[in-house]
């Protein structure tokens, strides 16, 4: 290789990896695009990165071990990360990330692989001066840009969030799903204790902002928000639920997940991923169409409450998987010309700052302008 980029997108040839790769283009940030298949990352660069003719990149091929991602970390400022479910890829990758002194991030919305990272590595990190940031992504970070939002009026301390999207998940989200499901237990911030949600509930109906059906929702394995704000001083509630616009699509997939729990139970750990993931495979096993933001839509609802106080905020945005691949892009372009906000474990807003982040989703015309409604 020439001299050493500064960024590595980790699983460039996924969809995810695609975006962020995009985005690190019109940024004019070098970058290398790693995975375990030359020929993939090279087919996924020419035909689905949009301008990659102009970016400077190069494509490098690695083994999923420590002591191979290491080696090519070293050199680096920054590994985005987009090789899920990460509470079983993404040891290896931190790992590398630690003993080449580089800054993390990654797309996740897995609750044990966020509590895992900062109860093992955060210290380390922040003794460091790295960043570890955990789930910079349209279903986690847009919603966090709409609580901090809140958040300004003093004396709110409960969070009420809901989540949507236009489309269906990746390849990759699918897996993630059924695994997260049948390996991991789901939690929302009650009193600033974690609190399980009752996993047989099935689907729940919300009232969500900008239409008159119900809509229908589930808490998607707890996602980040309750594991961020357990170290927010303003916050002691926090619940998280959210789905997809098509009610059909969302009909099905507490059926899917039962199916798939009920036939894996029995098996041991290993086994029991191997059968989930063919099981992925069959519910999704083509890359989805690149995002049309007519169809591609995504809404953010928060309220805020505390005793004597309320807020609402609603994002409305399109291309949910552009918003994390721009999000992606702009964390690195940030930790290569200064650190961040507050290094070790951190969530997006926690690193670059809520502002910041909303910014660069409106400068993208990725998100309308945030519609905040406070009474106190």
């Amino acid at each position: 290789m020439s001299e050493k980029k500064p960024v590595i997108v980790y699983g460039a040839s996924g969809y995810t990896g695609r975006l962020v790769c995009e985005y690190l283009r019109e940024y004019n940030i070098p970058f290398i695009a790693a995975g375990r298949s030359a020929e993939k990352l090279n087919g996924a660069m020419k035909a689905n990165v949009a301008g990659i003719e102009t970016a400077d990149y190069e494509v490098v091929e690695v083994p999923h071990t420590v002591a191979a991602l290491t080696e090519l970390f070293n050199g680096a400022s920054v590994v985005l990360n987009t090789v899920g479910p990460f509470a079983k890829f993404g040891g290896e990758v931190v790992q590398a990330c630690w003993a080449s002194r580089c800054h993390y991030t990654d797309t996740t919305g897995e609750q044990d692989w966020l509590i895992t990272l900062e109860q093992e590595w955060g210290a380390k990190f922040a003794n460091a001066g790295l960043l570890l940031a955990p789930g910079i992504a349209q279903m986690y970070t847009t919603g966090e840009i709409a609580a901090q939002l809140c958040l300004e009026t003093p004396g709110l301390d409960t969070l009420d969030i809901a989540v949507f999207w236009g489309g269906s998940p990746t390849i990759a989200s699918t897996a993630t799903i059924l695994v997260n499901a049948a390996m991991a237990k789901a939690y929302y911030l009650e009193q600033n204790k974690y609190v399980e949600h009752q996993p047989d509930a099935g689907l729940y109906s919300l009232a969500i902002p900008g239409q008159h059906e119900l809509a229908l929702a589930l808490p998607w394995g707890g996602t980040s928000h309750p594991v961020w704000f357990k170290r927010d001083p303003r916050v002691a509630n926090v619940k998280v639920l959210g789905g997809v616009f098509n009610r059909g699509l969302m009909q099905a997939v507490p059926q899917i997940v039962a199916a798939a729990l009920d036939a894996t139970k029995d098996m041991k750990p290993d086994e029991r991923y191997a059968a989930l993931a063919q099981t992925a495979a069959g519910v999704m096993n083509s890359m989805p169409p690149r995002e049309n933001p007519r169809v591609n839509k995504s809404m953010d609802s928060v309220y805020a409450s505390g005793p004597l106080g309320r807020a609402h905020c609603v994002i409305n945005g399109n291309s949910n998987y552009k918003q994390t691949g721009l999000m992606q892009a702009y964390a690195a372009a940030h930790l290569l010309q200064q650190p961040p906000k507050r290094v070790g474990f951190a969530s997006g807003c926690q690193a670059f700052g809520h502002h910041e982040l909303l910014g660069q989703l409106r400068s993208f015309g990725l998100v309308s302008k945030p519609i905040l409604t406070v009474h106190d």
